[in-house]
């Protein structure tokens, strides 16, 4: 809902900032109000090309430690792919399918995919148009057109669970489970579809009203961890998130705790 806000604060101050230098250009000169209002959309339409472009240049960036994660070892091959990232791990009856929160670099959540692939899950890392999972749903589908796997898995944060969740509910017969990491569906999903949902205690971003409302959209078959201490940004590594809340446990300990909740809720298979 937020960024639905924005997208039209920043609409119709992209047309009143056309409206006003529209005006300016035009005001020693005869034109038509036709032609007028053609000036208008133009000019409108250029600010907000440029605008939207400022946007999405500035996002949060990947830690510099999360680097040492996009490097193969420890049984854990790391791989550039055309959809992102591919962390092939010891396990080869599963794999999960990540979409990364809004405006967070994919390579933040590098840590998280390459400690689960350890576990036996197999992942993906998905490279989202403008950072942005919500223009990108439908990215598993060619992720799972292209390797063959018994058991698929989707996963997203912030944002990214939301859009996750989406695909979700439209395609539940492509997945054995979604999991969540401080998001919620916005849509009803199918009751023979398992859901794991976390959040950290200290979350200052996840809108918990909203939270709580949307779990009369969860399956039956729906399991919760609310992390003690934990809060929004630290399932990735990309830094302090404006409006968070203050963590009380270190990044570490807390991707720990959800790569073991996500990897006891998972069927064991050969992990």
């Amino acid at each position: 809902m937020k960024y639905v806000f924005i997208s039209l604060a920043f609409l119709a101050v992209t047309i009143l900032a056309g409206y006003v230098i529209t005006r300016f250009l035009t005001a020693k000169r005869e034109y038509s109000r036709s032609r007028q209002a053609l000036l208008i959309v133009a000019v409108s339409g250029l600010l907000m090309a440029v605008g939207t472009f400022g946007y999405f240049q500035i996002y949060y960036h990947a830690d510099p430690s999360a680097g040492d994660y996009l490097v193969s070892h420890d049984g854990v091959r790391v791989s550039k792919v055309a959809s992102g990232y591919f962390f092939d791990g010891p396990g080869t009856d599963k794999a999960i399918i990540f979409y990364p929160g809004g405006k967070v670099a994919e390579e933040a959540y590098a840590p998280l995919l390459f400690e689960l692939a350890e576990q036996g899950a197999d992942c993906f890392l998905v490279r989202m148009p403008l950072r942005m999972a919500v223009l990108g749903v439908s990215s598993a589908d060619k992720i799972m057109a292209g390797y063959d796997y018994p058991q698929w898995y989707l996963m997203g944060h912030s944002l990214g669970g939301s859009a996750a969740a989406l695909y979700a509910a439209k395609n539940p017969e492509k997945l054995a489970g979604l999991i969540l990491l401080a998001s919620y569906s916005t849509r009803k999903l199918p009751d023979d579809l398992r859901l794991l949902s976390i959040y950290g205690s200290e979350d200052g971003c996840l809108e918990l009203k909203v939270y709580e409302e949307k779990k009369s959209l969860w399956p039956n078959d729906s399991q919760e961890l609310v992390i003690a201490g934990g809060n929004h940004c630290q399932f990735g590594s990309y830094g302090f998130q404006k409006g968070d809340g203050q963590a009380l446990i270190s990044p570490q300990q807390q991707r720990s705790e959800t790569v073991s909740a996500i990897a006891s809720w998972l069927p064991e298979g050969d992990r």
